[in-house]
């Protein structure tokens, strides 16, 4: 007897076109739901100040009740699950910040949340919220607790089964994103494998020859962006010009943002799509984008080194907007949904190690290395054949037959 497949989770983003009431409802609910996060933060806090006690998420839920009770045209008009909702993401930041402190990595304790930057509520779907998918058209309806029934644009179909349902604002946009649970939809099985480089200077390369350019959507629209920072910086605080200008340079941050989140997903479709196995790097974007420490000079006191700042911090910007991480989690999202495999190796060396005999190679260019057995080769072809063979595919040139 076959065994159960586990289900798969999705989420689908859907624009949401709130009524004038509507949208200050939905407004009046995220600053009610900030206020509770900020609380039992504080709450937090001062436990530990005072006590050196930690609050759980179990006791900080338990008193929800009393919270509600107390103030019946606030926190009491909301969904109780969706209050568990907004205490469980405290709690998952607290997880982290305790994780970070464990390894002694730069800890950053959890800080509280300005009106503007509570930007989401999530509910559980059938109590508190209601998903009516489109019956004919495009036009859906996400239902939220003490907001109303919101009209959605449904772009696409939403299998399986609704568990959770987000009302998210972006700027003055907003979205309902919808979480499903949903078996996987194998895909037939291609016979091709392969390592893929991520890189800079190319996005991806894979280890048959494939090279996918890098879009580098951040470096085409810094022109724009960095002039529309130069006139909010120089417009009055709180004026009417500075509050427009700010909608302008947030609207360039969401193209941008669009733009490679689309790139990203295209790609991983392709490759999901063609490939029964993809190897990737482990890569610590976290720990490749960190600033270089200062260096004192020690024949002048209070003095510092060079220490190659500006290059670095050219670097990371470069990092982040090809943004490896997004698509490493699309592409596994995908894989797992289709039945395919990804499999992530060690990233040490795989650039200057030659496929073939594996001897140290030299790299005078970015996009060359030579062995010193074998010659010049593609550096990017090299890298991708060394994580083939690491995830076990041999070098991932007898797939590309």
């Amino acid at each position: 007897m076959a065994e159960r497949a586990d289900p798969v989770r999705r989420a689908f983003k859907f624009r949401a076109y709130p009524t004038c009431p509507q949208e200050h409802r939905a407004v009046r609910l995220l600053a009610d739901h900030c206020d509770l996060y900020n609380a039992a933060l504080e709450e937090r806090r001062e436990a530990w100040r005072m006590r050196r006690a930690s609050v759980s998420y179990g006791l900080q839920s338990a008193q929800l009740k009393d919270i509600r009770r107390a103030d019946p045209h606030g926190q009491g008009r909301h969904s109780f699950t969706a209050q568990q909702q907004t205490l469980r993401r405290l709690n998952t930041v607290f997880t982290a910040f305790y994780s970070r402190a464990r390894k002694r990595e730069k800890a950053g304790y959890p800080r509280f949340k300005a009106y503007r930057r509570f930007s989401q509520v999530g509910f559980v779907a059938g109590d508190g919220a209601k998903w009516t998918p489109a019956a004919f058209g495009n036009w859906a309806r996400a239902a939220f607790q003490a907001v109303g029934s919101v009209k959605v644009h449904q772009h696409r179909p939403v299998p399986g089964t609704v568990k959770l349902l987000q009302l998210k604002r972006e700027h003055r946009r907003w979205y309902a994103i919808v979480t499903t649970d949903t078996g996987p939809s194998p895909l037939p099985a291609t016979g091709r494998s392969v390592g893929a480089d991520l890189g800079i200077a190319r996005f991806l390369t894979t280890s048959d020859g494939q090279v996918i350019a890098n879009p580098r959507f951040l470096a085409a629209s810094a022109g724009t962006i960095a002039r529309l920072q130069q006139r909010k910086e120089r417009a009055r605080r709180g004026s009417g010009n500075r509050i427009r200008i700010r909608r302008q340079l947030a609207k360039e941050w969401r193209k941008v943002r669009n733009r490679r989140r689309d790139f990203h997903h295209k790609t991983a479709r392709a490759l999901v799509d063609s490939c029964d196995v993809i190897a990737l790097e482990k890569l610590s974007t976290a720990c490749m984008t960190r600033r270089p420490a200062p260096k004192p000079d020690p024949g002048q006191p209070g003095a510092f080194l060079p220490n190659m700042a500006a290059a670095k911090a050219g670097l990371n910007k470069a990092i982040l907007d090809a943004g490896w991480s997004q698509f490493t989690n699309i592409l596994t999202g995908k894989a797992e949904e289709a039945g395919r495999r990804v499999v992530f190796v060690n990233p040490a060396s795989t650039s200057i190690t030659c496929h073939q005999c594996g001897r140290e190679c030299t790299r005078p260019r970015q996009h060359i290395v030579i062995c010193p057995a074998h010659g010049q080769m593609d550096a990017y072809v090299n890298g991708a054949r060394n994580i083939a063979t690491r995830a076990g595919l041999g070098s991932g040139q007898a797939s590309a037959a």
